[in-house]
């Protein structure tokens, strides 16, 4: 059983430190062609990688950091138009902070040019969600899948603080809103990883741990950027609460999550229980969960720094993973180093950094 009384402690903070630095340095040196650690494609894998590596500037203000993020854009801005798709808009959700940063013209006037994509061209489901598009070759008609609040709402949210446009704002709060209402199972108050809004079911119904990762630590970065525009529903925050609530129910005995949680026969997966951690504790920082939540995910923190190699590689990560045919597929998902591994562990380390212990 996790014990109740566990605590971050100011050695594990320090620890944090350090691995940070080790798993950056892992992330950023990757010159592997690999689908999973190619940071040089204009993709979704490489977007969570960079939103990571800017979420840990925030933590360590590093000047390399930044200018890593930027050097990034240049060897690849000419990759994005040949990708536009929702599931590779992660990389423009560091353009509203590159610019702010910068005040270089370019990140801003990409940015809007994506973001009126976003609101006027881009697919959507009959629900009026975003419908998941690819760079792959592969269709998902009609589905609505969780991964696309952080790889698409998070900078559409970004882009609205930025530039104070309440048409963006207001898309980027109804796709939160329903994506919620689409995905969560009402019993428990997870997310299933998708909804075909043709079928009108949950396709295999999985609790795929990685898919509430992407909500968990997604909404609360969303949240930060929309609620100076307009008001956020009790009910979305009560939403929230639920979905966390009911993700700690699940969780392992030594703070991991199984790849589907709610099979304990399936193997645990190590960037979907670091990216619950992470937004656990970016909830408490942004004040969607009180205080005592960061206890609650100590646990887990403590098992993903123990996944965590010396040269900084985050081990026991699952490959790229659609809405299998059956809920037993997940768990034939072979386990491989990924950016979006590295990442999730990056966002973790960050928030523990900025603890006060």
């Amino acid at each position: 059983m996790i014990s109740k009384h566990q605590h971050i402690t100011s050695v594990q903070v320090e620890q944090a430190k350090a691995v940070l630095r080790n798993v950056y340095a892992y992330t950023t040196t990757s010159d592997s062609e690999a689908w999973g650690m190619d940071i040089h494609r204009w993709d979704w894998t490489p977007g969570v990688g960079l939103i990571s590596i800017l979420h840990s500037y925030e933590a360590t203000e590093d000047a390399d950091t930044l200018r890593y993020l930027e050097q990034w854009v240049e060897r690849n801005r000419e990759k994005a138009a040949l990708a536009k798709v929702i599931n590779s808009m992660a990389p423009y959700a560091i353009f509203p902070e590159l610019y702010r940063r910068t005040q270089r013209a370019y990140f801003v006037e990409e940015a809007v040019k994506i973001g009126d994509w976003m609101l006027h061209e881009a697919p959507r489901t009959r629900e009026g969600a975003f419908e998941h598009t690819v760079t792959e070759k592969a269709n998902f008609p009609e589905q609505v899948w969780a991964d696309t609040l952080f790889m698409a709402v998070l900078f559409l949210a970004r882009l609205a603080a930025l530039t104070g446009r309440g048409d963006y704002a207001k898309e980027a709060l109804e796709q939160v809103d329903i994506h919620f209402r689409l995905l969560q199972d009402s019993g428990s108050g997870v997310m299933y990883h998708g909804w075909n809004c043709l079928q009108g079911d949950h396709m295999s119904a999985a609790k795929w741990t990685r898919a509430n990762a992407w909500i968990v630590i997604g909404f609360p970065l969303i949240v930060k950027e929309l609620q100076t525009l307009l008001p956020i529903p009790e009910e979305l925050l009560a939403r929230y609460r639920s979905m966390v609530d009911g993700l700690l129910g699940y969780r392992g005995a030594n703070g991991l999550w199984h790849t589907v949680m709610d099979r304990a026969e399936f193997y645990q997966e190590t960037s979907g229980s670091a990216g619950i951690a992470a937004g656990i504790l970016c909830a408490v920082r942004h004040g969607l969960l009180d205080a005592s939540y960061v206890d609650k995910a100590a646990a887990t923190c403590a098992a993903v720094l123990g996944c965590i190699d010396s040269e900084g590689q985050v081990l026991g990560v699952s490959g790229g993973t659609p809405i299998m045919k059956t809920i037993d597929d997940y768990n034939r998902i072979p386990v491989i180093p990924t950016l979006y591994g590295q990442g999730l562990a990056l966002m973790m380390l960050a928030e523990m950094m900025q603890l006060d212990v």
